[in-house]
């Protein structure tokens, strides 16, 4: 038995005329147009923020000394561990990413290893789930980890500044940020 794989696209639909097809794409979420017109399957991988990537992305440049720099890490194993360098433009309240790196299965020395690059001296920040003392959490521990392996981990997790940890506001802020133009990715 041999598999195949078929990638339609609504282009693929005869029964359909260009105007309704085109209807059909722009009835989609933004951020769905592309992979459902294209056929392209995404899960696992795709845009949870309903912007398009060329509104966020950049060009990379060099960045200003002066400006804050700092690390964020998510814990995980299964589900990749997820790490970005974030810099703020604090005079036009942009902040970019500028580095990005994900990787499942590795052990926070091999995370270590990879991150380490990008400046001993980053210090970086981790979620507040990985408070949990668990198999599934583990965070406080795993924080020491990395940090025993040269990354220069925050004392404790990320929060805002008046302490609270919602992820939903989080997200909100980013997606602001997003829509505003004040968040931008280096499109390396």
């Amino acid at each position: 038995m041999s598999r195949h794989v078929t990638f339609m696209t609504i282009d693929d639909a005869g029964h359909y005329t260009p105007a309704e097809r085109a209807a059909i794409v722009a009835a989609y979420p933004a951020h769905e147009r592309e992979a459902r017109a294209k056929g392209i399957p995404v899960l696992g991988s795709g845009r949870i923020f309903p912007v398009p990537e060329e509104l966020i992305a950049c060009e990379p440049f060099r960045l200003p000394r002066w400006w804050p720099r700092i690390g964020a890490l998510d814990f995980g194993w299964d589900h990749p561990s997820a790490a970005v360098e974030l810099a703020w433009d604090t005079e036009a309240d942009v902040v970019y990413v500028t580095k990005a790196s994900r990787a499942a299965q590795q052990t926070p020395a091999m995370q270590a290893l990879a991150l380490k690059p990008w400046g001993e001296w980053l210090p970086f920040t981790w979620p507040r789930d990985g408070r949990r003392e668990t198999l599934e959490g583990a965070g406080v521990a795993l924080a020491k980890q990395y940090a025993a392996h040269g990354l220069n981990m925050l004392a404790s997790h990320a929060r805002f500044a008046d302490g609270s940890v919602s992820v939903e506001a989080g997200l909100m802020e980013m997606l602001d940020r997003m829509q505003s133009g004040r968040l931008k990715v280096f499109s390396t």
